[in-house]
């Protein structure tokens, strides 16, 4: 059985809850979140002109990373509710939430489900710049016990700088029962300074093809498991996606059934402690070069230079060299260069990741390009070190 996929505009929470509530009720059509070009995608009867999706998927949320083809991931409402059920038993019980990131983001979406597994009400934050004052004001009109929220690294920085001047804001902070944060990688520095601000953080980890965060603080939540094979992480539980639409290739790629189980084989390479089961993400497994014949970890290196007074927000880029094959480049912005020279950072990345990873060049842009999402715009730096 099937039903009919309509898009709804992103720009207006509000009609994207009403659409996912009757999505998961089963008296609507299925979603997919726009955040523009969804009234292109009606005739001038109404009619969606996306087909039909089957009956099980309630939401689809489209992606399309910073170096990744894009792609349409189908949600069932079982999967949705099912990682509303597990966030509510994660974080001590459902609540109240705050929206700041973009109803077409999954983690956008998960806010709303939230919101309608647990009968409450969201507060919206309005689209636009990020501005720390704002989300304060938004903050403020929470009423319920258990008050949560759900940001990009991005912003949670941006609310950490201002929190440690900002009493009225580090007060609003301190009322969340759980500030989510994912994504991607979180700079150390900021977790240190959250829990030095006593603020209650929640490390997630996921994707839309795990209907968000299925990972938080380095554990699975609810029936979630997580392995590693080839250095790989993959995931199974009842979170998973049905898989892509209109691409059952890639659906039997990155969807493999072993044993009556689904796996997930997420891209990313990890490992998991054999004692406590902490899972650690170390980087995109294709995010590697070969740098003289030997691999590279870009996503290594990246976190590397990271570390070094000026350079936390940088990229690191694999760029074809005529003597090494491929070699490491970093980009970073000139507002926070802190005049580090070039050999230096080849020092440091050298000592810890050996020769083939030291970085060949040092590129300075007036800012670096960012996704809606917060992340590095990849596509857009790789144009600039050609």
């Amino acid at each position: 059985m099937t039903r009919a996929l309509v898009a709804v505009s992103a720009e207006s929470p509000d009609e994207v809850l009403a659409a996912v509530l009757a999505a998961l009720s089963g008296t609507g059509p299925a979603v997919l979140p726009l955040v523009k070009g969804a009234e292109a995608l009606t005739d001038e009867a109404g009619t969606s002109r996306l087909g039909e999706v089957p009956r099980a998927v309630a939401v689809v949320i489209e992606t399309s990373g910073s170096t990744a083809a894009p792609k349409r991931v189908m949600l069932t409402t079982d999967a949705l509710l099912a990682s509303a059920a597990a966030t509510s038993v994660a974080l001590g019980g459902d609540g109240q939430w705050l929206l700041a990131i973009p109803a077409h983001y999954v983690a956008g979406v998960q806010v709303l489900v939230r919101s309608i597994a647990a009968g409450t009400t969201p507060v919206v934050l309005p689209s636009g710049h990020f501005d720390p004052e704002v989300f304060a004001d938004f903050a403020e009109q929470l009423t319920a016990p258990l008050r949560f929220t759900s940001l990009v690294p991005v912003q949670f920085a941006r609310l950490l700088s201002a929190a440690q001047t900002n009493y009225r804001l580090l007060t609003v902070l301190r009322r969340f029962t759980g500030i989510l944060v994912g994504g991607q990688a979180i700079r150390p520095e900021l977790i240190e300074l959250a829990d030095l601000l006593d603020l209650r953080l929640v490390r997630t980890y996921g994707s839309s093809e795990t209907a968000g965060g299925c990972v938080y603080n380095g554990y699975p939540i609810g029936n979630t498991t997580v392995r590693v094979v080839g250095g790989e992480l993959e995931i199974s539980g009842a979170v998973l996606a049905l898989g892509y639409l209109g691409d059952a290739s890639r659906t039997a790629e990155r969807f493999v059934e072993e044993r009556g189980v689904r796996w997930y084989r997420t891209g990313d390479l990890g490992e998991i402690d054999p004692e406590t089961g902490l899972v650690r993400v170390l980087g995109r497994a294709d995010n590697v070069i070969i740098s003289g014949g030997e691999k590279v970890s870009l996503d290594a290196v990246e976190r590397l230079v990271r570390r070094v007074p000026g350079f936390e927000d940088a990229v690191v880029l694999g760029a074809d060299d005529a003597e090494w094959g491929q070699v490491p480049v970093v980009v970073v912005a000139a507002a926070l260069n802190a005049a580090v020279p070039l050999e230096r950072i080849r020092e440091l990345v050298g000592e810890e990741l050996g020769k083939a990873a030291r970085p060949s060049r040092l590129l300075t842009v007036p800012q670096i390009p960012l996704l809606s999402s917060g992340k590095p715009d990849r596509q857009a730096l790789a144009e600039l070190i050609r």
